[in-house]
């Protein structure tokens, strides 16, 4: 496959000194994010080298195998497409972007921006999903020119949004379609999810306040109030739509997915623009969650599955993806109830070596054994420490870091595993473009101390890309890390 050329002569210096000021746009504020003041103890300093090191083994894998492909597949050696086979857009180097930002990896930063200025294609005859280029792509950008200021960044991210805006403005409820055409703009995909169509607010809502086109966020808005209307009197929601016609399609209320993101997007729509409608929807939602969907009858905190109109119990599922909801918990005020269900994933690693995808949490059993390197867990060890100061949840990440080197690292990086349960564990052949915009970042931030890392103030997507927080070397007075060391 062709390789991007390694840019000559850009060296760190010239890249920071070409990092320019952006001025806030009033259109969307953003607003004040509280925030703990927590450190790293000083004997994580090895380990905040160690996670530099676990990314560069991948992404040097990926650079020699894959550049410019959307993932790797560090086993066969080659490259794949996330979106539509034969079209690709360089998912993994847009992931990359601020990670490799905090990680001071400037060398490998301004070759990734040269890709995504020079090779990224987004007039492709091809339809996407439009939460998945959302959340991976826009984010990615914004988030990479937040880091680099580079205007170029945040001029491709408008230009992909403006692609996928269709998807919005054709639909009769506001809740967006699930599919667009980047080069015509056709929609399809009428039945959509409810994390699907209500996880864009954050990104939509920067590019809002950087561009001053409040259209962006007017449009995430009527997606999740197209969802938040139509709750049943229960106050929970279902997790499909018939997005014609309004009426609910997967009549189950559930935390986890094909919803989980929707909820975090309602509290990170307060968070970070202060919008008190959404704040109120996120309270109200919250309060029948934990009515109807908490289970404490194993003496742990798991939620179950009910349907939407009676509270009856349907279900008794769990899947990794919905460990983010300690850390939302964490970050909305109810710490104590992200500390008990945190508990209980950490309780599921004592009969596993790492956490199957779906359980059934009244037998502790597998449904699904696989692995695909999720980061929800650690994730949450994150917002729990910043939270809450608790050294408990690096020692956590700590061990899941562990875990994640002793079963899932390959001569070309890390990769996914197909069973746990197996001994030894059957991997697979992927390493997922979030694992560098993800896992290999929150372990960064738990233990390295980071010197462009804003720990008081800060905000990470549902997709980890950094929205608030970033810092620059002109900034920094006093140091930059958690104690300002």
């Amino acid at each position: 496959m062709r390789k991007s050329a390694r840019p000559g002569g850009l060296s760190r210096r010239r890249l920071i000194g070409a990092l320019t000021a952006l001025a806030p746009v009033a259109a969307v504020p953003a607003v004040s994010l509280p925030g703990t003041a927590v450190a790293a103890p000083e004997s994580y300093a090895g380990l905040g080298k160690e996670a530099v090191t676990a990314f560069r083994s991948a992404w040097d894998a990926y650079r020699r195998l894959a550049w410019g492909r959307d993932e790797l597949r560090p086993l066969s050696g080659s490259g794949s497409d996330f979106f539509a086979p034969g079209h690709t857009f360089g998912l993994t180097i847009v992931e990359a972007l601020d990670t490799l930002y905090l990680m001071e990896l400037d060398e490998e930063l301004v070759t990734a921006v040269q890709w995504v200025k020079h090779e990224l294609a987004l007039d492709q005859d091809v339809s996407v999903q439009v939460f998945e280029s959302v959340i991976r792509l826009v984010g990615g950008l914004l988030s990479g020119h937040l880091a680099t200021k580079d205007p170029a960044l945040l001029d491709l991210a408008r230009d992909l949004a403006d692609r996928l805006m269709p998807a919005f403005t054709e639909s009769p409820t506001g809740a967006p379609y699930r599919y667009v055409n980047l080069s015509t703009g056709a929609v399809s995909g009428r039945h959509n999810y409810v994390a699907e169509i209500g996880s864009c607010v954050t990104e939509f809502g920067e590019l809002s306040r950087l561009t001053g086109d409040r259209s962006y966020y007017g449009a995430a808005k009527k997606a999740l109030r197209a969802v938040c209307e139509r709750r049943s009197q229960l106050d929970l929601v279902g997790t499909a739509l018939d997005i014609e016609t309004g009426t609910w399609t997967g009549t189950t209320a559930t935390l986890g997915p094909p919803v989980d993101s929707f909820f975090e997007n309602l509290w990170y729509g307060w968070e970070l623009y202060g919008d008190e409608e959404l704040h109120a929807w996120y309270t109200t939602l919250t309060v029948g969650v934990f009515k109807y969907l908490a289970d404490r009858r194993t003496g742990r905190l798991w939620f179950r599955q009910a349907e939407m109109s009676t509270g009856r119990a349907t279900g008794h599922a769990q899947s990794e993806l919905t460990a983010f909801y300690p850390g939302l918990l964490a970050q909305s005020g109810r710490v104590t109830a992200g500390r008990r269900y945190h508990d209980s994933w950490t309780a599921l690693l004592d009969a596993f070596r790492l956490p199957p995808d779906l359980i059934d949490y009244r037998t502790m059993r597998a449904r699904d054994p696989s692995y695909p390197l999720r980061p929800e867990y650690v994730d949450s060890c994150l917002f729990l420490w910043l939270a809450t100061g608790n050294q408990l949840y690096c020692e956590r990440a700590r061990e899941m870091f562990g875990r994640q080197k002793r079963y899932c690292q390959v001569p070309n990086g890390y990769t996914v595993v197909r069973d746990v349960t197996a001994s030894p564990m059957k991997l697979g052949d992927l390493t997922p473009a979030y694992w560098f915009s993800e896992n290999a970042k929150y372990y960064f931030l738990l233990f390295a101390d980071a010197r462009r890392f804003d720990y008081r103030s800060s905000h990470l997507t549902t997709e980890g890309n950094v929205l608030r927080g970033l810092l620059h070397p002109d900034a920094a007075s006093g140091g930059m890390g958690p104690a300002g060391k």
